[in-house]
């Protein structure tokens, strides 16, 4: 069972597109397809739709353990101390000190 599934936003950890965000569309057994990521040209033979044949671009596959989910990695962030606490997590904090 994967830690990610259809429709869930990731980020990339590792690779070309690393730091990027997606939402997932499709998982195919350890790798997935993320929506705008790894985007590969596809050469297609000549068929009725596309008579003179044709270069296509569309997503690729991006392995599992190359994605987290957007929340886990955003909390990472902020308990790393490597990023803006959220206003209202902030604001929380605020009150706990006071």
């Amino acid at each position: 069972m994967a830690h990610v599934k259809k429709g869930d936003e990731v980020m990339v950890l590792s690779g070309r597109e690393r730091g990027n965000s997606g939402k997932i569309r499709e998982v195919l057994g350890e790798r997935a397809i993320v929506e705008g990521l790894q985007m590969i040209k596809r050469h297609t033979k000549r068929s009725q739709e596309n008579p003179q044949g044709a270069i296509v671009e569309r997503e690729g596959t991006i392995h599992l353990s190359n994605l987290m989910k957007k929340e886990a990695y955003d909390a990472r962030r902020v308990a790393k101390g490597t990023a803006k606490a959220a206003p209202a997590v902030a604001a929380e904090e605020e009150k706990a000190e006071v």
